[in-house]
């Protein structure tokens, strides 16, 4: 073996590493752990003790001198590279522009609605996507027969034996809130929602949602009113008209629809709002005292409130944009145009 090292020692010294794949087989024989230097040092238990001395020593030899001999090549080659690279280089050509993205405008309105709700003291809250029976529909009073239930509407992932699907609003974190927190709860919960729908230009089956809840002794409707009145005046100008209209939904009593006062000054206005001026923008009311008892908090001594709203319509009023599909197309014509918004 020794006889071997000598002839190795050899081969290094009178290697010439002139070219990258001359250089990379060296290193694949001589320096990485597969090659010959790796043999050498299993085996050198084989060797006998009177001369485990000499091998050793020449082991290191072939080894130190491998690796000099790589870095040295190496060196060379990346001198040589870099010298070609920088001759090639037109120093008159104009530079290439630094393009700067931006925050998408979905982001950009969620970020606008926590501010607003933030100024009055809501803090914010997440859940899971995935969720089960309990926090997306029972403890929000849908009984077992709602339309809500069904695959038209839900993305389901297993339906025993909680019934495990993706959730169809964010009212599920408020569950959850309300089961971890006692009273007083301000909370705002955005996120991502799926409805099982058909895709078109005014609804997605991905979409997002913020949703708010108080709950405190002696909330009344009044203080949903003036809540909901002073985020559209924030979002939409203070001259921003809001009207609510009696609506019913399965967690809150009494419901109502929230809409703002759109205007009719073009024919763009006429169409989106159906010829009546206004537009809906979500839902609210008081919630259902069976929903406060489901979460273990007494509908006796408390009271609270809930709303919810789509971020893209939120997004496609303020922006003017008539495709809600646009939202998750990742057209960079159309997300450029964002750039200089805040």
């Amino acid at each position: 073996m020794i006889d071997k090292l000598e002839e190795l020692i050899k081969e290094v010294e009178k290697s010439k590493l002139e070219t990258e794949e001359v250089i990379e087989k060296f290193r694949l024989k001589f320096i990485s752990r597969k090659g010959v230097m790796g043999d050498f040092f299993a085996n050198i238990k084989d060797v006998a003790p009177e001369k485990r001395k000499e091998f050793g020593q020449k082991v290191n030899e072939l080894k130190n001198l491998a690796q000099q001999k790589f870095k040295d090549a190496a060196a060379e080659a990346k001198k040589k590279s870099g010298g070609q690279q920088a001759a090639a280089v037109d120093l008159t050509l104009p530079t290439i522009p630094n393009e700067l993205g931006t925050i998408h405008p979905i982001t950009q309105v969620r970020n606008r609605i926590v501010e607003i709700f933030q100024k009055i003291g809501f803090n914010l809250s997440e859940g899971p996507e995935i969720e089960n029976d309990w926090h997306n529909f029972s403890a929000l009073n849908f009984p077992p027969n709602h339309p809500a239930r069904e695959m038209q509407d839900t993305f389901f992932i297993e339906k025993d034996p909680e019934e495990i699907a993706l959730r169809t609003h964010t009212s599920s974190v408020q569950v959850r809130v309300m089961e971890n927190q006692e009273p007083p709860i301000r909370t705002l919960s955005p996120g991502r929602v799926y409805r099982n729908e058909t895709i078109s230009a005014r609804a997605h089956c991905i979409f997002h949602q913020v949703e708010g809840l108080y709950v405190n002794e002696n909330v009344s409707f009044q203080d949903l009113k003036n809540t909901l009145y002073y985020f559209a005046k924030e979002m939409f100008g203070k001259d921003t008209k809001i009207r609510l209209r009696p609506s019913y939904f399965p967690f809150t009593e009494p419901s109502a629809e929230l809409d703002i006062y759109w205007g009719l000054k073009t024919e763009s206005d006429k169409k989106i709002t159906k010829g009546t001026g206004w537009l809906e923008i979500g839902g609210c009311g008081m919630v259902d005292p069976n929903v406060l008892a489901n979460c273990n908090i007494d509908p006796e001594k408390y009271t609270g409130f809930a709303f919810g709203m789509g971020i893209e319509r939120i997004a496609m009023l303020k922006y003017k944009i008539n495709d809600i599909r646009l939202f998750t197309e990742n057209d960079t014509r159309f997300l450029r145009q964002f750039s200089g918004l805040s």
